[in-house]
């Protein structure tokens, strides 16, 4: 038992051994996991493949996989579902598909996860296909989609988490946390400078890194915050075109893809 996969849409991973802590991250369909602990009361302690993160899963939400099937999922040809939600068919059922979900051994129309054969109609990205032109399209998909800590989902999900699945569609790989993601990529020295498809990062008063958004064009910005919504972004921070006020302050600006 020392390596799972999601054959679920999501799958909440907890900060701490419990259903009542807080969720700390979501693994999607078709992404793989080690398990390192395994505590009495049927929990596991297990690290993302896709990032690395760590947390815990109830054990009736684990679905064993071998050294072996892992090792060939690792190695196999990649395509992720990048319509917001849809369905893959199999014999045993219809499974919801969230975008972001890993389709593994894709062939165009099929995918297999564990001997199950499904089909799937929805849209795919194949690691060859990706291109800057395309973030600015997955992300828009998610507007108005809620805020919830820790979510990874159009159903809901945080700032990191939506920078992170966005990117994940184009096989750029993100870290989980605001925090991490800042240390990823080259910097871009002014706003004036950046492009579309560019992270910009924000801080609190303790200068620590809280937030993150993608820079659309005409000095526009898409993040979480409350719901995924798009406001005006300049050297100062965001600027909230509702509340007719700030709302973050900007720290830095990368560029990652």
């Amino acid at each position: 038992m020392n390596h799972g996969i999601v054959n679920t849409s999501v799958l909440p991973v907890r900060k701490e051994p419990s259903h009542r802590s807080e969720m700390v991250t979501q693994i999607l369909f078709g992404e793989t996991y080690e398990v390192l602990e395994k505590k009495a009361g049927k929990w596991l302690r297990i690290s993302g493949s896709y990032d690395g993160y760590e947390g815990w899963l109830n054990e009736s939400s684990f679905h064993s996989i071998s050294e072996k099937e892992f090792t060939q999922l690792e190695n196999a040809p990649k395509a992720v579902s990048i319509d917001l939600v849809t369905t893959a068919m199999s014999e045993m059922g219809s499974v919801p598909l969230v975008c972001g979900s890993t389709l593994p051994f894709y062939d165009g129309m099929n995918f297999k996860l564990h001997k199950e054969k499904f089909l799937f109609n929805g849209s795919a990205m194949q690691e060859f296909q990706p291109n800057i032109s395309m973030v600015e399209k997955i992300a828009l998909k998610y507007l108005n989609a809620p805020y919830l800590w820790g979510g990874r989902s159009p159903f809901g999900i945080d700032c990191s988490g939506f920078t992170q699945v966005v990117f994940k569609c184009l096989f750029t790989l993100l870290k989980r946390d605001a925090h991490q993601q800042a240390e990823q990529g080259v910097v871009v020295n002014f706003i004036e400078e950046s492009l579309p498809g560019d992270l910009a990062f924000f801080a609190d008063e303790d200068e620590k890194i809280t937030h993150v958004g993608i820079v659309l064009k005409e000095n526009q910005i898409i993040h979480a915050h409350g719901k995924v919504r798009i406001d005006k972004l300049d050297h100062y921070g965001i600027f909230n075109v509702d509340k007719k006020k700030y709302s973050h302050r900007l720290k830095i600006l990368r560029r990652v893809f």
